[in-house]
């Protein structure tokens, strides 16, 4: 097979089809952009609230079963599961092996 170089000396303009068009983005303000972030933090803590809630359901647990089984005080599952908090770091970890490997992951939580 042979191999080649090639050098461009313009700008690549983005395909027809492509994921962004430019004219529509050259015309988002700054409060545009905040309005969408808040919107897509909205969303991403809707999502978490989701996990949080079947991976407790999926075990067959009640919110304070969960709770006492994991650690975690009653409120902060409760917080979880209506979107006021998300979990984060080691929480989070948990929740994914939870939902992999529940039978598992509560023998070795006891």
């Amino acid at each position: 097979m042979k191999t080649g170089r090639l050098k461009l000396d313009a700008v690549v303009q983005p395909m027809p089809g492509g994921r962004v068009i430019m004219c529509r983005l050259e015309r988002v303000s700054e409060a545009d952009l905040k309005e969408q972030q808040k919107i897509d933090d909205a969303a991403a803590a809707h999502d978490a609230a989701l996990f949080a809630q079947r991976v407790r359901k999926r075990l067959g647990l009640t919110q304070l079963e969960f709770s006492r089984r994991i650690d975690v005080s009653l409120e902060t599952i409760r917080n979880w599961e209506q979107g006021k908090r998300s979990p984060t770091g080691a929480a989070r970890a948990l929740l994914r092996v939870l939902d992999k490997a529940p039978e598992a992951s509560l023998m070795a939580l006891g």
